[in-house]
């Protein structure tokens, strides 16, 4: 019966020491990716400057609103994919790692390369920005890899931290982040200014993310091939 104390009061001890060490860094870095991923520049932060130029900031929050939903969706199977990963085993996450540091590498790099304003800019404001946010954001092609590649790229450092336990705090910060970058959306969106700079400067702002893209790919990669390379050495 002590012995069976001793373990279980260990357990506890354990579980609570991860949930307090997994406050300060972890967190904050599932925070800064949903952020990041609400507020970089992509189909749907191009669509909302459309319907918001066309229709102004009432109708660009409420296509944001229901983008939202699809955001939820795909972060939450990304993070799922990417515990499911950690807990397998630590070469499934680096093998992820490096999938997703090449996918970001790839999107970087094209980002960097573009010469002219991307096909995904709506050509005219939807008649209900709501219902067309929600859809727009759950059958968007791109939202799953670049959700699970951003997730990833910030999150590999601290790999050995993710449980499932954790996963619905993880969920719920990710939701968070994406909130307050939909909210500084919400905010510029029907600035005629913000909408001038952004159309006049288009390609320069998509040429950073590329570039900022590139560094997210270069961090995953750095973490996920040592650990395979360690593995196979071992």
């Amino acid at each position: 019966l002590p012995t069976a104390l001793k373990h279980a009061e260990s357990i506890i001890f354990k579980r609570l020491s991860e949930r307090l060490f997994m406050t300060p860094s972890l967190l904050f870095a599932v925070l800064a990716s949903g952020f990041i991923y609400g507020i970089t520049p992509g189909p749907g932060v191009l669509a909302v400057f459309g319907i918001g130029a066309a229709r102004g900031r009432r109708a660009g929050a409420g296509f944001l609103c229901g983008h939202l939903l699809g955001d939820v969706v795909w972060c939450s199977t990304a993070l799922i994919a990417i515990v499911g990963a950690r807990e397998v085993g630590s070469s499934a996450f680096d093998v992820l790692g490096v999938i997703s540091g090449a996918y970001l590498f790839w999107l970087g790099w094209r980002a960097i390369r573009t010469q002219r304003r991307s096909s995904d800019a709506p050509q005219g404001a939807a008649r209900h920005p709501f219902w067309h946010g929600i859809l727009f954001g759950l059958t968007n092609p791109k939202a799953y890899p670049v959700a699970v590649a951003t997730f990833t790229a910030l999150l590999s450092s601290r790999a050995e931290l993710l449980t499932w336990s954790m996963l619905p705090t993880l969920i719920l910060l990710s939701f968070i982040g994406g909130l307050l970058a939909y909210a500084i959306l919400i905010g510029v969106v029907g600035a005629q200014r913000v909408r001038t700079l952004y159309q006049r400067h288009e390609i320069l702002i998509t040429k950073l993310c590329g570039v900022m893209f590139i560094g997210f790919a270069l961090n995953a990669l750095a973490h996920a091939l040592p650990g395979l390379f360690g593995s196979k050495a071992a």
